[in-house]
């Protein structure tokens, strides 16, 4: 009987981020004992994913979040001692992909969080979870509703008209259909491409697919 050929699989790129060098030199020799990972320095693959390590999520943390995000990181994991609702908020918006506390960050924990990072999956603690869906829910009633705006950053009524213009309807028929004038839809497209720097109709449509409104 002859046996299968293992499937062979890629390390995973891990570039790993702090202002702290014995953090660093911890995190980075603990990596490098574990199977399955290898620590990159300079830029990151498309594939890796970026462990920024910190005391708490200041604005020295952010900004390393967000200087990555430039450079072209898609997978940021945060490893943190201290996580306070605003900013955990805050790492959400820089784009971090999950987050973990240091003291959770067994060598099991961390690589699981990892592979997770790297398949596109967010990790986080289910207080966590909580503290930030509280304040998801806080943002959307006390600031985004009372503007009538949502999170896809377009008023209930804009996402209407781009939903129709997905459908194929032209600004006389999306008109008839909301009981707006034609000259007040072509003002919400306007409007729309202005703001949101989109370049013609067709341009609008594939935002709104990708944003997930339609």
């Amino acid at each position: 009987m002859v046996a299968e050929p293992i499937p062979f699989q890629a390390r995973i790129p891990v570039l790993v981020c702090s202002s702290d060098p014995l953090s660093r030199a911890g995190v980075v020799s603990q990596l490098r004992r574990a199977q399955g990972f290898a620590v990159v320095e300079g830029d990151l693959p498309e594939e890796g994913v970026a462990l920024v390590l910190a005391d708490e999520i200041d604005s020295t943390a952010l900004a390393e979040m967000r200087a990555l995000r430039g450079r072209g990181a898609r997978r940021i994991l945060l490893l943190a001692s201290r996580v306070d609702d605003r900013g955990l908020l805050a790492a959400a918006e820089a784009g971090v992909t999950g987050v973990l506390r240091r003291t959770e960050a067994t060598p099991g924990n961390l690589a699981a969080a990892i592979r997770s990072a790297a398949a596109g999956e967010g990790t986080l603690p289910p207080d966590l979870l909580g503290r930030l869906l509280r304040q998801v829910g806080q943002l959307q009633r006390q600031v985004l509703s009372p503007r009538g705006l949502t999170f896809s950053g377009l008023t209930e009524r804009e996402a209407a008209v781009v939903r129709l213009l997905a459908d194929g309807l032209d600004t006389a028929e999306i008109g008839a259909t909301l009981f707006y004038s034609e000259r007040t839809v072509k003002n919400i497209i306007h409007d729309i491409t202005s703001r949101l720097e989109l370049r013609n109709r067709t341009h609008v449509v594939a935002y709104a697919i990708r944003e997930g409104l339609i």
